[in-house]
This record gives C-alpha cells, structure tokens and sequence, in this order.
C-alpha cells in the first residue's frame, strides 16, 4: 500500500478491519501520528506505536475521554446534537473522565461480588460444554453463529436477571444495537430496537427496585458508595457497555482467536499436546488479534505535539492497539503466533 493511497482508507470498514496490520506496520514505520477521516467526515489521529505513543496516549492527563472536558465551548456548539434515546449512553465509563468516572467504578466494583464472580466462572463453563454438545454430533460447527455469539450473549442475560421468557427478544434487540457502536446519530437503523430497548429496561429497573433478586441489575441498584447510588440514566448506560463489550470483544477472540490457531496449525497441535500452556496462549491470541483494535476516543484537552506533530485542542486521537500489538520493536516476531510468548 503506498503513502498516496492511505487518504482512501475506511478504518471501519469490514474489508479493511479483515487485514489491517500492513497499513499499520507502514503507519509505525513512516508516519506514527497520522490524520484521517472518518465516514461521517470527523478527523481523527492515529496514534499507532506502543511505549511512547499508545500507552501514553490510554494515560496521558492532556487527553480526556469526554468530549466535554476536552473541546472548547465554540468546538462543542458545533456537534451535532445527539439523539434523545443516546444521551443516557454518554454515560458509560468509557466515555467519562474523573471524578465521575471514579464514583461510576466504586459503585460498579460494589456490585461486582466474589460470589458473583464465581457464580459467573461456573457458569461459563457449564454453558460452553452444552454449546459444544450441541454441536458435536453434527460433526461441524459455525464458530460465531454456535459459540461465540451466544456464550456471551446469553451470559449477560443471566448475570443481569432478565427473564427466561424475555431473553430471545432481548438478544435480537442487543444484537442489533451492539453491531453499530460507538453510537451516532446517523445510526438510524438501531433507533426502532434501541426505544423499545429502553422502555423494557427501565421497566426492568422499576421492578428490580421494588423486588431485588439475585442478580447484577438487583446489585447495581442496591450498590451504595459513600451515600450515592447510581441513577437511571447510569444504569441504562452500564448494560449498554456490558452488551457492547460483551457482543465486540469476547465474539471477536474467540472468532479470530480460532482462525488463528487454524492459520497455525503447529500452534493447535502445541495447545492440544500441553494445555497448561492455556493461560499463554489467551495472552498471545489477545496480542496477535487484538479483538479491541481501536480505543474508545480521547479528545485533546490541550495542543499536544507528538512526533513534531501537533493535535490541536477538542480534536480526537485514537489509540491503534492492533498497531502497539504488532510493533516491532516490542515484540519479537510480531506477525507470528507463539503461544509460547514470554515477552510483553
């Protein structure tokens, strides 16, 4: 792929995101910081190189996760204003800087039990072994439609409480919705599923307040931190991040996590001989894949000047993890799967 060519490039798009490691390997060698635009026109930086640049960047004070703490009053005017149904969702810890984001984490590590971290660890494995049965006489398999969709799908169900006779709905509403973030306005196709989402949630809410049971939805209400709880909005916007994450990223290493160990046949024979080397082998797969390839957006709460470029104020830099995953001078053999990495 050429330099004149990079101007063309879709970061989003399905057919760049099947292979995208060239640019970024050209993009870490030529141009670390590099400026593009998104489909709906907004400019973002690419930040592509790991120590100094995308860890920095996840860490660095001068850049803020809302765009309300890092866009000036005139920079901010200018948005397009957001749809009534995706304001609450502004309100996930994504999208929050401190001290909100702080009083959102102490909450949420309230209702984040050991019981229930267990519970969910037993669960898992109970379920994964009745997917695989499922699938085991038929001598095949659709890796996402039979596995790595409904593991987490159904998982998240269970943890939030919501009812047996209720779940097939909310699996196609959080299907549809979880398949267009980040959220925009001109998402229009998920605002049918995401109103009537809404609805059945708060009235979710309502009952959990009146009558808690055992469940995540019951313990986020009921979570208290130094006399504060979290408030509707807060709640709708924590279910929506624990869809979204648990539809993007859990789907994502377990699907592309399998092809690579397809594509690495010597790979596959080494975990199947020794499956102690289990814990590794996650550790790789989540480096050579990176099933989070772009961080979530950080806006510049100041001029900053990286690589003697310089990301003006209220303009967005994105962290490219497929690209620190992949760097060279970090990771020996970076285009190669070792389940046997020690280095990171």
């Amino acid at each position: 792929m050429q330099m004149n060519t990079l101007q063309q490039v879709d970061i989003l798009s399905s057919e760049f995101r099947a292979n995208p490691f060239p640019f970024f390997a050209q993009l870490r060698a030529e141009q670390p910081v590099y400026q593009t635009a998104l489909p709906d026109k907004t400019n973002v930086w690419l930040v592509t190189r790991y120590d100094d640049d995308v860890v920095s960047l996840l860490k660095d004070e001068r850049f803020a996760n809302s765009p309300y703490n890092g866009m000036t009053p005139v920079q901010l005017n200018k948005r397009p204003e957001m749809h009534p149904l995706l304001c609450p969702l502004e309100r996930n810890l994504l999208e929050l800087d401190a001290p909100d984001h702080t009083r959102l984490r102490a909450l949420v590590h309230k209702a984040f039990t050991p019981r229930l971290i267990e519970q969910m660890r037993e669960r898992t494995q109970t379920l994964a072994d009745e997917l695989l049965d499922i699938v085991a006489s038929k001598g095949k398999m659709d890796i996402i439609r039979d596995y790595a969709l409904p593991l987490p799908m159904t998982l998240i169900t269970e943890i939030l409480g919501v009812p047996i006779e209720d779940r097939e709905q909310f699996h196609k509403w959080s299907k549809v919705i979880a398949s267009v973030y980040p959220f925009h306005n001109n998402n229009w196709r998920i605002f049918p599923a995401l109103e009537r989402f809404n609805l059945y949630l708060r009235r979710f809410f309502k009952m959990r307040r009146a009558a808690p049971k055992d469940d995540l939805v019951s313990a986020l209400i009921v979570a208290e931190e130094a006399g504060d709880k979290l408030n509707e909005d807060e709640l709708l916007a924590m279910v929506f991040l624990l869809l979204v994450a648990g539809h993007e990223t859990t789907v994502n290493l377990i699907g592309n996590g399998m092809l690579a160990l397809v594509e690495y046949p010597d790979q596959m024979e080494k975990l199947r001989r020794d499956p102690s080397l289990i814990k590794s082998a996650i550790e790789e797969l989540l480096r050579y894949t990176s099933p989070g390839l772009i961080s979530s957006e950080r806006y510049a709460r100041e001029n900053v000047t990286l690589h003697g470029l310089t990301i003006q104020r209220g303009e967005v830099a994105l962290g490219v993890i497929g690209s620190a995953n992949r760097d060279e001078t970090v990771f020996r053999n970076a285009d190669t799967l070792d389940i046997t990495r020690e280095n990171t």
